[in-house]
């Protein structure tokens, strides 16, 4: 006989934990599922974001060990990368303090562990247990692709589910993509010791970003004694361990022992039996409409699950929608307008709101800024001149008042961090004037926002303002 609970979340990482959790706290008898134990947590706490911070953490330690020869000090030779590792379980075991079976059980949760596959409309099996809900999250992530390259058995294949149990540093890593997974790693292990070649099949790094930010990022990496190949795919792996990259000036031979498999995530679906729930799929994903359900109106899909936008924080932004509309008699579609992601690269990309392909697309007017840090004060004490920053702007009138940011981009140390207040702008709706007015203390970082805003009102000083300004002066 099932057991009946308010709501089933399948999958224990960012989203499933995010629903489940409100879930109990409010009172509702509920059940989380996932494979085992250990895979609780999801991809973000075992095998993505917080290894992977941890990781580039301790390498920019060591990168600036290394940078400190500048002012007099001398240091050599290559990181330690099982005490690198060591700092990377110590942060995932902080994490796991409170992502855990005892903890979950502590609030009032059910764990069933093992996997998860439909019964019927609104029943799920678990091994020999059959469970029963009146509303189901589908939370189950997704997976790196794997490399299926002709002879990739001659060498050591890792994704980034793998990368973190090396014993050793690879004394030459050949990253295959340049997105954020193999940008980030990639310069990581660069800066740990490794000789570090990316392989990228698209014409620049981070190909969804702007050229401009690739281009500055590509500097910095040949800066750094990154390789990146791009336009260029691995054809082969020889039997030394050797890959052959194709592009379109021909062959190119790089010597190897450790190879990342940076290409994509993919979603599995098959263990789930959506069919036996009356849950479509197509194209190898299932079928939502904009509140995140599925054809069967009591079945929900929330992270990577869902497709698109595959971050942590887009699994947020999903519980928020899903919490909402299971509690509110006022129900909303999901809206990834105000959407930012961070590459967490040295320097880091950030980008945020709707960008300028997006705007032209939709019909929407709006003015382009682009401030090179050039002659930032913090950007010279630091030694990051060459960071950039771009913005999109809403119309305003002659005045320039009532003007919004629309969405930007921003590469430099730090960037994560220093557009958040722009964040808040465009997702809060602020005017331009709240940046222009604000006051910053000086010399600090995110001054270069109002310096961005400043240097377009100058360029806003028309003759015909010039005219009406110095009458308005008269007039006083």
């Amino acid at each position: 006989m099932a057991k009946t609970y308010d709501i089933i979340v399948i999958g224990a990482g960012s989203a499933g934990i995010g629903t489940s959790v409100f879930a109990a706290k409010v009172g509702l008898k509920t059940l989380l599922i996932d494979k085992s134990e250990d895979s609780i947590g999801g991809d973000c706490l075992n095998f993505g974001c917080v290894p992977s911070k941890a990781l580039i953490h301790a390498a920019r330690q060591v990168a600036a060990a290394r940078e400190s020869s500048r002012y007099g000090l001398s240091v050599t030779g290559v990181a330690d990368i099982k005490k690198a590792l060591e700092h990377v379980q110590q942060s995932q075991a902080s994490v796991r303090r409170h992502e855990n079976k005892a903890f979950f059980e502590a609030i009032g949760m059910d764990i069933a562990l093992g996997v998860a596959s439909f019964e019927s409309r609104d029943s799920v099996r678990v091994g020999d247990n059959v469970y029963r809900a009146k509303k189901i999250v589908l939370a189950t992530g997704s997976r790196p692709r794997k490399l299926d390259t002709p002879g990739a058995e001659n060498v050591s294949v890792y994704t980034n589910e793998t990368i973190f149990s090396l014993e050793q540093l690879p004394e030459n890593l050949l990253v295959v993509g340049g997105g954020p997974i193999g940008c980030e790693l990639g310069q990581a292990f660069q800066m740990l010791g490794s000789k570090v070649t990316i392989a990228q099949s698209a014409s620049r790094l981070l190909h969804s970003e702007r050229p401009e930010i690739s281009d500055i990022l590509l500097q910095q990496f040949d800066a750094g004694g990154i390789d990146v190949h791009l336009g260029s795919r691995v054809t082969r792996f020889d039997s030394d361990g050797s890959a052959i990259l194709q592009n379109d000036g021909g062959e190119t031979t790089v010597k190897c022992d450790a190879v990342l498999a940076a290409i994509g995530r993919e979603i599995v679906l098959e263990p789930l039996q959506l069919e036996r729930a009356g849950i479509e799929t197509r194209g190898g994903k299932i079928v939502l409409d904009q509140k995140l359900r599925t054809t069967n109106k009591n079945v929900f899909v929330c992270g990577d699950v869902a497709g698109g936008l595959m971050f942590s924080h887009a699994a947020e932004l999903h519980v928020r929608l899903l919490l909402n509309n299971l509690f509110s008699p006022l129900t909303k579609k999901l809206d990834t307008s105000h959407f930012s992601w961070v590459t967490f690269t040295t320097p880091e990309v950030a980008t945020f709101g709707r960008q300028a392909d997006d705007l032209e697309k939709e019909g929407v007017p709006f003015i382009s800024l682009e401030h090179d840090f050039e002659h930032d004060d913090r950007a010279t004490t630091d030694g990051y001149q060459y960071g950039k920053l771009f913005l999109y702007l809403s119309k305003g009138n002659i005045f320039g008042s009532g003007q919004k940011i629309l969405g930007g981009t921003m590469i430099a140390p730090g960037a994560g961090e220093l557009v958040q207040e722009l964040i808040l702008a465009n997702s809060s709706g602020l005017s331009v004037s709240e940046i222009f007015n604000k006051i910053y203390p000086y010399p600090t970082a995110s001054r270069v926002n109002q310096m961005a805003i400043v240097d377009y009102q100058e360029t806003r000083l028309s003759p015909l303002l010039q005219k009406v300004l110095r009458g308005l002066y008269k007039l006083k």
